[in-house]
């Protein structure tokens, strides 16, 4: 680990003055912020065809549009988007499926006068070709 000294104002540690040794340490931070930001989500009008990437893929991220979308917000008073994420817990013995756990999530949702984020956290099983499981 780089040690610093107390006041930077002063002195440089001999690390940090190389060009590159900056543009590195910006790079980590920059990517340190918000790893999900960097999720590119599909938007859809229903959950099904991040349920069929996901069992298919192994995972999925979108972002719920339509009438859907529009009730919850209205329902909750937010103009936030509701975010689905998809993942494969695992793989079931049809060819195809898994057992799969959707995350939805959406910020300053009015709950009681206060504002608020929620998460819906559950579980199903589901195919990639739009199906349920067999038994």
């Amino acid at each position: 680990m780089i040690s610093l000294p107390r006041n930077p104002s002063r002195r440089t540690h001999p690390a940090l003055r190389s060009p590159m040794a900056t543009l590195t340490i910006a790079c980590i931070c920059a990517l340190s912020i918000s790893p999900a930001a960097a999720i590119e989500r599909t938007v859809v009008t229903e959950i099904k065809p991040l349920l069929m990437r996901a069992a298919e893929h192994g995972d999925s991220h979108g972002v719920l549009a339509g009438t859907g979308a529009a009730y919850a917000q209205r329902r909750f008073d937010t103009s936030r988007p509701i975010e689905i994420d998809v993942r494969r817990i695992r793989t079931l013995p049809q060819a195809g499926c898994g057992r799969l756990e959707v995350t939805t999530r959406q910020q300053a949702v009015l709950l009681d006068g206060k504002r608020q984020d929620q998460e819906l956290v559950y579980q199903l099983s589901f195919c990639a070709d739009g199906r349920f499981p067999q038994e």
